[in-house]
């Protein structure tokens, strides 16, 4: 089913289990579309420097913490697209996730941007917000959110 709908399938992960559905997701998506898939993940920025120059320590490490998570993340996706023989293309970006992801989508020209959602209710939705919720707000491109299932 050669579909010229999708010739670009961006994925975005954060490596967790609720996500890994989306992947499954945008695996399959890709090869019945013959579609190149692009992993992406972005490593948070904190919004600026901290207060102590000792915690400029921290915050390398932290960041080079998340780095590794995003190479195990995309990892993964490139591990499902081989198995399925869907050509993958691991990106790390690093700012706020879902400017990241739109952005991303606009300058590469992807049709389609797949995200898993956790599921956050309540006060941690509002404290938190959600990347899926933003991505499907702001994005002129079209966005499949996955509903995650939820670890036990």
């Amino acid at each position: 089913m050669n579909s010229n709908i999708y010739r670009k399938i961006m994925v975005a992960t954060d490596g967790s289990e609720l996500v890994k559905k989306a992947v499954d997701t945008a695996v399959e998506v890709a090869k019945l579309s013959e579609a190149k898939l692009y992993a992406v993940y972005v490593v948070s920025s904190g919004g600026g420097s901290m207060a102590h120059p000792r915690d400029v320590g921290w915050e390398k490490a932290m960041k080079e913490h998340l780095a590794t998570e995003g190479k195990e993340a995309t990892a993964y996706v490139e591990t499902a697209g081989k198995a399925a023989d869907v050509e993958v293309e691991s990106v790390i970006l690093e700012g706020s996730p879902a400017h990241e992801i739109i952005d991303f989508a606009e300058k590469n020209d992807i049709d389609l941007i797949v995200m898993g959602t956790l599921g956050r209710t309540g006060i941690q939705k509002f404290l938190l917000g959600s990347v899926a919720q933003n991505v499907v707000r702001h994005s002129r491109k079209a966005v499949l959110v996955v509903k995650g299932m939820e670890a036990k």
